[in-house]
């Protein structure tokens, strides 16, 4: 017997979130009207059409169709359970909820069993490498290390590092002990598989752990470092891309700092790891870095539902800087705000800390970036000999390719006239060079029209225009949520089988089974209770649907009779082909019978015309 949680609880945990508040972790809202709107954080998109409605405390997405309220966000945006979501809400408002099973229709779908055995290895793994580097013995050289290089204890708890025995076989041994399947957990690289053998030893051997989490808090990945120098092991040992991690979607340190850049409205993008460790020793606490990839569309994609101004503060040194202006350039391409904060002498955030201090790092780095035309002049400037008139002209060219796409006057005003002084070139010149250019872009533009203009498939989603019949089936599934006695009513005239659409079938089957278990129970809560995607999606709709409260019966009436009607033009559409079959096969009586129980069907029709 499974434990529930007191449904007291639910409707406290539920109302005491608000909404918006809670979306506003994961997704940069905009209120418009009476409603927020934000990028869909369930599919991609580039045209906001989540819509959170804070009056009804529910969520929409007219793209994707998802939606349900606070606790199935939760849910959906963490991939939990029911009583996860409860109890991960439940500590927002300080309410303590105690672990107990799921009942097993309020229960999320599980996950795969061989994501749920890798995830649980390396919790396991981060737990076991972090007890070794501040309660061991063997761990007390990498722990003096660390605190050499100015690693607080904080610092070491908060992002959970660890330490590696130099053993061959130390990890694997526990997690064959704990019946863990080596085969499943060999696929994350965590173990290796020795050649020719089903023996297993450890990957990483002798390094300073540091966790890699997804932006659920969950380990899904390692870096480990050497402790001493070594001419026969790399500096840093990685995880291998696996079923739970990708280095093209993952942000480090997402998960810790998703509510500063939300409060801050801004993210430090870092080029690694380490330097968002060195960065929140400075009080940084919005930063976030890729591992070892480049910024990919799906990275900007994450960026974009919590913020719109992104600073980039990669390295300092040539590979650096040509780093940062791809990453600008791909930000910019989306529209996003992107400055750069530029780290002088070729340095790194740790290097400059070192040598500066944390308040300088903060104070004349991080809140002194450099706007992406300033950034862009700077990278382009480099290697360029202004004597050289090669070198100017391609300078000048470089930069006004950038402002060529650029709208603001003052903005272009500005930077022409730097132009000029930096390469001694008038500003009439150069303006009549950008004029030049933007005609050129212009007349290109109207020449490949029809062959390159490429429509945002957001923008094809067009509003779907419900049939009359769908929209009677949408309406009485509407009244239905909001008042039980409606499902008797239907149940009455239209027998057992009251929708036409099996999607709506499932979702009134579905509710009258709730109404079973949950007498005085809402439509808030019945989409708590549903795990398949598609109903969920119908009961929003209906949920949405304008109806009319104060003329319920009449409505549900109409609704009843639109749907008989549906049913028996349907029939009369089967009765019409199977006797025109029925002549095919030169069966004349069938295809007169078939023809007059049509006719007599039509005559029925009447009956539904008010």
């Amino acid at each position: 017997m499974t434990n529930r949680i007191e449904e007291e609880i639910i409707e406290q945990v539920r109302t005491s979130n608000d909404i918006v508040d809670v979306v506003s972790e994961y997704v940069q809202l905009t209120k418009r009207g009476r409603n927020y709107f934000g990028l869909c954080p369930f599919h991609g998109e580039q045209t906001p059409s989540f819509s959170v409605t804070q009056e009804k405390q529910i969520f929409h997405c007219f793209g994707c169709g998802a939606g349900g309220n606070v606790i199935t966000f939760v849910m959906d945006i963490e991939n939990l359970s029911f009583q996860d979501a409860v109890s991960k809400l439940g500590s927002r408002i300080g309410l303590t909820i105690e672990e107990s099973s799921s009942d097993s229709s309020e229960a999320k779908a599980p996950v795969s069993k061989e994501v749920t055995i890798m995830k649980k290895a390396h919790e396991f793994a981060s737990d076991y490498f972090h007890h070794l580097l501040l309660h061991t013995v063997e761990g007390e050289d990498a722990l003096n290390y660390l605190e050499e290089r100015g690693f607080s204890k904080e610092i070491i708890e908060k992002y959970k590092i660890g330490w590696s025995l130099t053993s061959w076989d130390a990890l694997t041994s526990l997690l064959e002990r704990k019946g863990m399947d080596l085969q499943e957990i060999e696929k994350t690289g965590l173990i290796i598989r020795k050649e020719n053998e089903l023996k297993y030893f450890d990957r990483f051997r002798g390094r300073i752990m540091f966790p890699v989490f997804d932006e659920g808090g969950n380990v899904i990945a390692f870096s480990g470092r050497i402790l001493h120098k070594s001419e026969n092991e790399a500096k840093y040992l990685n995880s291998p891309e696996s079923p739970i991690f990708q280095k093209s979607q993952v942000l480090y340190n997402l998960d810790k700092a998703r509510l500063d850049i939300r409060k801050q409205r801004n993210v430090i993008v870092f080029e690694g790891f380490l330097d968002v460790i060195a960065a929140s020793k400075a009080g940084i606490t919005n930063g976030v870095a890729t591992m070892g990839t480049a910024l990919t569309s799906q990275h900007i994609l994450k960026l974009n539902r919590l913020t719109s101004n992104v600073t980039l503060c990669y390295d300092g040194d040539k590979a650096g800087m040509e780093a940062a202006k791809r990453a600008a350039s791909a930000l910019q391409s989306q529209n996003i705000q992107t400055e750069v904060a530029i780290i002088p002498d070729a340095m790194d955030p740790d290097d400059y800390i070192k040598n500066y201090g944390e308040e300088a790092f903060r104070t004349k780095i991080i809140e002194k970036p450099h706007s992406y035309l300033s950034f862009m002049m700077i990278v382009s400037k480099r290697d360029k000999n202004f004597n050289n008139e090669n070198d100017t002209l391609q300078y000048i060219q470089e930069i006004l390719e950038i402002l060529s796409e650029r709208n603001s006057s003052v903005e272009r005003d500005l930077y022409i006239r730097q132009l000029s002084q930096e390469t001694n070139v008038s500003e009439e010149a150069i303006y009549q060079h950008l004029r030049k250019l933007q005609g050129n872009k212009a007349k290109q533009s109207k020449n490949q029209r029809p062959e390159t203009l490429q429509v945002n498939p957001e923008m094809k989603k067009k509003k779907k225009t419900l049939s009359a019949d769908e929209r009677a089936e949408r309406i009485l599934l509407s009244h239905m949520l909001h008042n039980s006695q409606v499902i008797d009513i239907a149940r009455n005239i239209n027998g057992e089988q009251c929708f036409i659409r099996d999607v709506y079938e499932a979702a009134y089957v579905r509710l009258t089974g709730f109404y079973e278990d949950y007498p005085e129970g809402d439509f808030q809560r019945f989409l708590e209770v549903i795990n398949d995607a598609e109903i969920r999606n119908i009961v929003m709709e209906a949920a949405l649907s304008e109806r009319d409260p104060d003329h319920e019966q009449e409505e549900v009436m109409d609704c009843l009779r639109h749907i008989r009607k549906y049913r028996v033009e349907q029939q009369i559409e089967q009765k019409l082909h199977e006797a025109k079959e029925a002549e095919k096969m030169t069966d004349i009586v069938k295809a007169l019978q078939l023809a007059q129980e049509a006719i007599q069907l039509k005559k029925s029709l009447a009956a539904f015309e008010k």
